[in-house]
């Protein structure tokens, strides 16, 4: 189990773009579908991970972790490859320290999609400690549409991600 795949489905997509205003935030943007890319990418994990995803609290996250305040998922809207990278930017690493991150892509047809459609994979890539972040280089990788982002980025390739099947934390209650 290196990867696991999730569909999204158009309840998930009614209920992420319910929410884009609630939790999106004041920052750089990468894409025009960031926050809503974003909310997918956590409901994906949490289909996986508590077995339903509208277990998910996501408007109760702001300021922390995504999952127990223990789990940041990063979640990009791209064609899947194992050359893309887990990204986290530079000031969000040096301020918060999960224990997990875990990287989400859902699998556009291109890199330019600028919407998520119903049966597209959200494909959970492998997660990284926050010390493996930590100690990971980093970059400015510009926004998606071109040019500088801004900002950088410590990256881990998802090669080099550590597989799920030995993804660290479990919960009790999944029911």
């Amino acid at each position: 189990m290196r990867y696991i795949d999730i569909p999204v489905t158009q309840e998930m997509l009614d209920a992420a773009r319910d929410n884009i205003e609630a939790v999106r935030v004041n920052r750089t943007v990468a894409s025009p579908i960031d926050t809503l890319t974003g909310l997918i990418g956590e409901f994906a994990f949490g289909q996986w991970f508590l077995g339903d995803w509208r277990k998910h609290d996501v408007l109760n996250t702001k300021g922390k972790a995504d999952f127990y305040d223990r789990i940041e998922i990063k979640t990009s809207a791209f064609p899947f490859r194992d050359t893309l990278n887990l990204l986290v930017r530079e000031d969000y690493a040096a301020k918060r320290q999960p224990e997990c991150y875990v990287q989400v892509i859902i699998n556009t047809p291109d890199r330019n999609a600028r919407n998520i459609k119903p049966g597209w994979i959200c494909r959970i890539s492998g997660w990284a400690r926050s010390e493996d972040v930590d100690a990971a280089p980093l970059r400015d990788f510009g926004a998606k549409g071109g040019g500088r982002g801004g900002y950088r980025c410590r990256y881990i390739a998802i090669r080099d991600l550590r597989p799920m099947d030995h993804f660290p934390i479990q919960i009790t209650g999944k029911e």
